[in-house]
Formats: C-alpha cells, structure tokens, sequence
C-alpha cells in the first residue's frame, strides 16, 4: 500500500463509511498527493460520488468486545 498506511474498515449500507488508518499527518498528506490516489479522487467525483466528507481525527483509545 503506502508508507504510514495502518489498515482500513469499510461499512456499507444505506450510507458508506470508510476509515483508513495512517501513522501520521504527514503519512496523510503524502497519500493525499499521490498520484494514484489522486487519479482514483478523480473517477470517484466523474463516475460514483455525489458528495463526500473527508474527517481526520486522532484515535486515543480502542476497545471493542465480541460474543
């Protein structure tokens, strides 16, 4: 994938939400002004989104419990 990149979730329903895991801010901005990805931003806007909602935020504490 790409340097900093931690892992990603997906949700699909009525509503998709994604969440991608980075190590940094910075590890942030280079994904963000990769070539790539900025070609893949592209197509979401011509062929699959209407809007979009782009939120950083840092993770202080994770716990879950699972049956």
């Amino acid at each position: 994938m790409h340097e900093g990149f931690l892992g990603v979730e997906s949700a699909r329903n009525d509503i998709v939400i994604t969440v991608s895991y980075w190590k940094s801010l910075e590890a942030i901005k280079n994904w963000k002004q990769n070539l790539d990805h900025l070609d893949a931003q592209q197509l979401g806007v011509s062929k699959w989104y209407e809007k979009y909602t782009v939120r950083i935020a840092l993770v202080e504490k994770e716990y879950s419990f699972e049956k």
